[in-house]
């Protein structure tokens, strides 16, 4: 996340009672069991995988997939994909409301996260992000360059690249305008004819007698206190992904333009869920 969005209400107070700091150890103990079990043994697969296909990874994505999709088994969260998966080969773009979004466009679509570089030196998460393929940015014009090579070498080994591109992630009930400067890369002469883009909109339900925007994550919330909250919940919401008509990027004629087609997309579909 690069501007951290502040909402104009303060986040809701978090209480765990008894009962919820037993569902916190039984669920934080079986999620870090399958989260860092199989992180052990993609590293494993991925000494083998790496060697024979360099860039593509045939096995691993799929060790990926079944850590995500067992997340939601272990958190009870409800869990539904809408629309159909692009063949095609380009990117995908989605609304951000959590951490909780890389288990959901995980779970279902074999997809690698673009990230702002802080990010691989995060405790945990950036070993994760690291395994799993993840690319890391600079926000530094002056390597500009050089991240469009990366981008260019992964989108055409085959990778469906993510990001997301508000900047940061929200309070789960809207979809904040969108930065183009990351959509700079798919006009270049090597990709603009070869690349299509799917937006998708990720809209989160919130358990039964909670407030609406019970799993989004913005301002000053740390990750710690929400992870907790998450666990703690004697009864869990839903996250519903619905994947959109995807759109080629030749068919645009600036990265504006793309942007805002994806947006409107985007927020249309997110408003309409919400209802």
């Amino acid at each position: 996340m690069s501007q951290t969005w502040e909402s104009e209400t303060a986040p809701d107070p978090i209480h765990i009672g008894a009962m919820g700091w037993v569902r916190v150890v039984l669920r934080g103990v079986l999620l870090a069991t399958l989260v860092f079990g199989c992180l052990a043994l993609l590293l494993v697969v991925r000494l083998i995988e790496r060697p024979l296909f360099g860039l593509h990874r045939p096995i691993t994505p799929y060790i990926t997939q079944f850590v995500c999709r067992g997340a939601f088994v272990i958190l009870r969260m409800g869990f539904s994909t809408h629309g159909s998966l692009m063949s095609a080969r380009g990117a995908v773009v989605a609304n951000h409301t959590s951490w909780l979004d890389i288990f959901a466009l995980n779970a279902r679509k074999r997809i690698y996260f673009v990230s702002k570089s802080e990010v691989a030196n995060w405790p945990g998460i950036g070993w994760l992000a690291h395994a799993t393929g993840t690319v890391f940015i600079e926000r530094n014009p002056r390597r500009a360059r050089e991240q469009t090579a990366l981008f260019e070498a992964r989108l055409m080994a085959g990778h469906k690249l993510l990001f997301f591109p508000e900047g940061t992630s929200t309070d789960g009930l809207r979809v904040l305008p969108f930065k183009t400067t990351l959509f700079a890369a798919f006009f270049s002469d090597h990709l603009r004819d070869h690349m299509h883009i799917q937006p998708v909109a990720l809209v989160f339900r919130a358990p039964k007698g909670q407030p609406a925007r019970f799993y989004g994550w913005w301002g000053e919330m740390e990750f710690g206190p929400h992870l907790l909250k998450t666990l703690a919940a004697p009864r869990q919401g839903a996250v519903e992904v619905h994947y959109l008509s995807p759109v080629r990027v030749a068919d645009f004629t600036s990265r504006k333009e793309l942007a805002a087609h994806l947006e409107a997309a985007i927020r249309t579909a997110h408003s309409l869920a919400l209802g």
